[in-house]
């Protein structure tokens, strides 16, 4: 059986539902807006980007807390997320391409 964080494609769905999981709460939808730049109205345009999916992740992953609670919400371990990352387009951890 595949990890789905091993695919492009799995990696794509834990990282949307990273996003779900994010817009769902206020206080890290205003922190991950904050951080990026991103305007609210500009999220769904900003989606297209390559790297923003992997962003998501790495902003999961920078917050300990955010990790294992999007972890267990997803059904997902932990280290799978940081996978996930390095399966999409700049999330390969190296900070300058990835930003």
């Amino acid at each position: 059986m595949v990890n789905p964080s091993e695919t492009r494609e799995g990696a794509e769905e834990i990282a949307v539902a990273a996003l779900g999981f994010v817009a769902a709460d206020p206080a890290l939808l205003g922190r991950f807006l904050s951080i990026t730049g991103i305007e609210p109205e500009a999220i769904r345009l900003a989606a297209r980007e390559p790297g923003f999916l992997a962003g998501v992740l790495q902003f999961i992953i920078a917050h300990e807390p955010t990790l294992i609670a999007f972890a267990q919400t997803a059904g997902i371990d932990p280290a799978s997320v940081a996978e996930a990352m390095r399966n999409l387009p700049q999330g390969d951890d190296r900070y300058e391409a990835s930003t």
